[in-house]
């Protein structure tokens, strides 16, 4: 089979679209032909040097993809391996693709979907009637947490640039704050506080997201493309009774992941089957091309999911 494979770390030119052996399902797993996977920020990391696999996971990248699986279309949550032609995917890591979604559209859903509710729903307990912060609204992450919020009951407030806005009130944000020429903790503040702040960015924005939540707030930190390491006031987030977390997906243990997926499917499936949820897609790409959907993505030049699609 082919499949896109990193042989040095470095810039998107590094991705080469190359013949490999197939992927050989172990005990529990099923054999997935790829028909599109989707670009996430981890796989540009993984690009670069800086995220490597889990151990005994695929080397090639993509976290999500959709296909068959003995004809029948399904899509999968992967720790690896969604940017080729086949792909082994433990059984109970696939979801059938929701009614109403086109194939490849559904690509761009498993990522997202397990990420979006673990740390919200889940981890930070959002529930009707509170606020949502949702930062980096415009990402594949930011566009289904805008509409998972408001499936919920929540109010939702997010960070883009000003050419963004028109779209992500479209997807039902109540607020949209340009983070780059205003306060986005002063603007949330004066709107009530958030009850939940979903970050990416990690430590540039830690300070304000402490001082953007409402009393009982939670922040969870999903991405660090501000920075590791920073200084927290302690004294700031106890007045509040604030919580903070911070996880990842990728590495989570099998068994976890199988919890997460069967939450998603019973949870977040069916608003994504009665329409409340849709997935927004970019644009498509083909799957050799995948150095140019990584140039998008790291200019954050889309709004939405970026796909890579195999030739018919």
């Amino acid at each position: 089979m082919r499949a896109i494979t990193i042989p040095t770390p470095g810039g998107p030119e590094v991705l080469t679209w190359a013949e490999v052996p197939d992927p050989v399902p172990a005990t529990g797993e099923v054999l997935l032909e790829v028909v599109a996977s989707a670009v996430n920020r981890a796989d540009l990391l993984q690009r670069q040097g800086h995220y490597a696999p889990p151990a005994g996971a695929s080397p090639y990248p993509g976290l999500e993809c959709v296909g068959l699986v003995d004809g029948a279309p399904m899509c999968a949550l992967l720790s690896g391996g969604g940017y080729a032609e086949r792909v082994a995917v433990p059984e109970d890591h696939l979801l059938p693709v929701p009614a109403g979604v086109a194939l490849d559209e559904a690509a761009g859903l498993p990522e997202v979907a397990c990420t979006v509710w673990s740390n919200v729903v889940r981890g930070a307990r959002l529930t009707a009637g509170e606020t949502l912060l949702v930062h980096g609204g415009s990402s594949g992450i930011g566009t289904f947490a805008i509409q998972l919020g408001k499936a919920l009951g929540a109010r939702v407030i997010t960070t883009a640039r000003k050419a963004k806005h028109e779209a992500l009130l479209a997807l039902g944000a109540d607020h949209v704050i340009d983070y780059s020429t205003e306060d986005f903790a002063t603007l949330t503040q004066a709107l009530g506080g958030a009850d939940v702040i979903l970050d990416i960015m990690g430590a540039s924005y830690l300070d304000r997201n402490v001082a953007a939540l409402a009393s009982n707030g939670r922040i969870a930190v999903i991405g660090t493309q501000g920075g590791r390491r920073t200084e927290l006031d302690f004294g700031k987030l106890m007045a509040k009774r604030g919580t903070i977390s911070a996880t990842t997906l990728r590495a989570r243990p099998a068994a976890e992941k199988t919890e997460i997926i069967a939450g998603v499917r019973e949870t977040v499936w069916p608003l994504i089957e009665a329409g409340r949820i849709r997935p927004v897609i970019d644009r498509r790409i083909p799957m050799a091309q995948a150095a140019e959907a990584h140039r998008l993505v790291e200019a954050n030049a889309h709004t939405g999911k970026v796909l890579l699609v195999n030739p018919s």
